[in-house]
């Protein structure tokens, strides 16, 4: 009697199980045909031009002709030697550190107060976030503008006119030109990234703060031991977007001081597209992007892993 249930439910058991993982699988086919199209973008507007950009950095190939002649590493040798290359190095290193530095030190601090319940906190909120709603290379334009060394610039008048200074050769100093170029990233990006760490801000529970003013925990301690750990996330994902930002900056330099003076704020980007393609020189240019983009793919791994002990850590 009970052999002869298990042999009438036995088939219906395993029809259903077949059901089930039918179903699955169409399920997991049905969002494989929706990444279709993202996978297909990617292969050709990534891995595509990747292996092309690998191939031609071992060419002397001039982007004129399809004749073209495999030089090894020369291209690279070149690239290590050349004294512009290294500057633009040096530089693009000096304005991605201290940006994110800069920027994270100031925005946190600003979000904390435009938190704060105020007259006027909307309008003040859009006035921190309007120079990131400008192309970087028209604010570039204008700040030239302003940091004109002359004595006509409208800095060096305003400054001569309240403390009888100056002039002061803002973009004609090479170190000057260095600080003038950082602090007009960090002008444009700050505001920005206040309101980032603003939003996450807004979904801290107010019961945390509650909770701690009753145990007598002073604003500076609340800061701290609240708000600073609970903003980790938007660091790593302000200090990401930072970094990457920096590391590919072309317009600022570019139509601020040209990259000068000198090679004093030259950039790798500047290097690969003024030095490298406008000139003709794919091959050397090819080269120097395949080794910004391992550089740049070493340093967001490192920060990512960093981050993540970080989080670890604090959580």
């Amino acid at each position: 009697m009970v052999s002869a249930t298990l042999l009438r439910t036995r088939p219906s058991t395993i029809s259903t199980a077949r059901r089930r993982v039918s179903t699955r699988w169409r399920a997991v086919a049905a969002n494989q045909m929706f990444l279709a199209p993202i996978a297909v973008v990617f292969v050709v507007m990534f891995i595509v031009p990747l292996a092309k950009t690998v191939q031609y950095s071992f060419t002397d190939f001039t982007g004129y002709s399809l004749d073209m002649h495999f030089v090894g590493f020369d291209n690279y040798v070149r690239i290590l030697t050349d004294a512009s290359m290294l500057a633009g190095l040096l530089f693009t290193l000096a304005y991605t550190v201290g940006t994110t530095v800069v920027i994270t030190a100031l925005a946190i601090p600003l979000a904390v107060i435009l938190n704060r319940k105020f007259f006027g906190r909307n309008f003040v909120r859009s006035l921190f976030f309007f120079p990131a709603i400008p192309s970087i290379a028209i604010l570039g334009l204008v700040w030239r503008y302003i940091l004109l060394p002359l004595g006509t610039g409208v800095l060096n008048t305003v400054l001569h006119a309240l403390f009888s200074i100056g002039p002061f050769p803002w973009l004609s100093d090479g170190t000057l030109a260095q600080v003038s170029v950082i602090a007009v990233g960090v002008w444009s990006a700050t505001g920005w990234h206040a309101i980032l760490y603003l939003a996450y801000l807004q979904s801290i529970p107010s019961d945390y703060y509650e909770a701690a003013t009753i145990d007598g925990a002073s604003r500076r301690q609340q800061f701290f031991h609240i708000t600073l750990p609970l903003l980790t996330p938007a660091i790593v994902v302000s200090q990401f977007l930072l970094m990457t930002g920096g590391l590919k900056v072309y317009d600022l330099p570019f139509t601020l001081t040209g990259g000068g003076p000198g090679f004093a704020t030259y950039t790798l980007t500047q290097s690969i597209i003024v030095g490298g393609i406008a000139q003709g020189r794919y091959g050397q240019a090819s080269a120097l992007a395949v080794l910004f983009t391992l550089a740049v793919g070493l340093l967001v791994f490192g920060q990512l892993a960093l981050s993540r002990r970080l989080e670890r850590r604090i959580s």
